[in-house]
């Protein structure tokens, strides 16, 4: 193999497999000698690269952490199973999966051949996601493209949902997206209005950058997830929230999102939540009876009558189905 770029990738590749390769192994796949193997390890290794070698009669390498992460190379089937990973926790907002993800999966999705999108595409519409209910779903491909306008300085325009139904298309310089942990929100500058407004995804369709580009404006929070609580907080009243588990806090915490905030421990087995809410009670109401043990709210009172409306569907709802007779 005479050409060396062509070369250095197809090391490259098999360097990513997590072992060690002997020179001579190296030397005999890709068909050049064991010193032309380490002077293409130099090359990497002037690229960023982290190629540690091992002393010894046979001698070897193997790629290793290192202080940044270098680009990838990826198989067809492990580039399929990465997009179609990032897609569905995209998709449903998972906890955890914020911004960063979004992006990654852009930068995949520009750089799949077409070959290998389509079957993202294909195992996406034929595979059906256990979710559990947090958050409407959304199209990974409407993530993507407001991640790359973002990232490229685009103007965008879609067609936009408001929350009483009515439509309007809108055209905007996007700043961030922004994840709750069970919904996706778009930060930008409304041009028709000339203001900073915030956009739920889910109500977002049809996202098309326009190739204008612009210089980003200056927010006026200066942090995209606060600009965020304050809007959500001017269009749905905060509410103190206290309640109490009979549960660790550990325990409790695995089973409830980061979002309703941190719990305090007040026992061995027992904790408390303190915190101040501008979500959806309903929804905390149900997050709450998931904890999977006994818990008492204080306040607020219209979050108990949530709870006693939901106990009682769910009471109903099992006198219903049990068997008669």
């Amino acid at each position: 193999m005479t050409d060396t770029p062509a070369r250095l990738l197809n090391l490259l590749s098999l360097l990513q497999t997590p072992r060690e390769w002997p020179g001579s192994e190296l030397a005999d796949r890709l068909d050049v000698s064991p010193r032309t193997i380490r002077r293409d390890i130099d090359r990497l290794r002037d690229l960023g690269y982290p190629v540690e070698a091992s002393r010894g009669s046979v001698g070897g390498y193997r790629l290793v952490a290192g202080t940044a992460m270098p680009p990838l190379l990826l198989d067809d089937e492990e580039a399929v199973a990465i997009a179609v990973g990032l897609r569905a926790g995209a998709g449903h907002a998972i906890e955890g999966v914020d911004e960063a993800s979004v992006r990654a999966l852009a930068k995949l999705e520009q750089v799949l051949p077409s070959r290998l999108r389509h079957r993202v595409s294909t195992l996406q519409n034929a595979t059906v996601p256990l979710t559990r209910g947090d958050g409407a779903t959304i199209d990974p491909q409407t993530l993507t493209a407001m991640a790359s306008a973002v990232t490229g300085r685009e103007r965008l325009r879609f067609a936009y949902r408001a929350g009483d139904g009515a439509e309007t298309r809108r055209q905007v310089e996007p700043y961030r997206l922004v994840s709750t942990g069970w919904r996706w929100y778009l930060v930008a500058y409304d041009l028709e209005r000339e203001d900073w407004r915030t956009f739920r995804v889910d109500r977002v369709s049809d996202p098309l950058a326009t190739g204008a580009r612009f210089a980003p404006r200056e927010l006026p929070t200066g942090d995209a997830a606060e600009f965020l609580s304050r809007s959500m907080s001017r269009i749905q009243p905060r509410v103190e929230v206290e309640v109490s588990f009979a549960g660790p806090a550990d325990f409790v915490a695995a089973r409830l999102p980061a979002a309703l905030g941190p719990l305090e421990p007040t026992g061995e087995h027992s904790c408390l939540l303190r915190t101040v809410l501008a979500d959806s009670l309903e929804w905390v109401a149900v997050r709450l009876a998931l904890a999977d043990c006994e818990f008492t709210v204080h306040r607020p009172p219209q979050l108990v009558a949530h709870l006693n409306d939901l106990g009682g569907r769910l009471t109903r709802a099992a006198s219903s189905a049990a068997p008669k007779g």
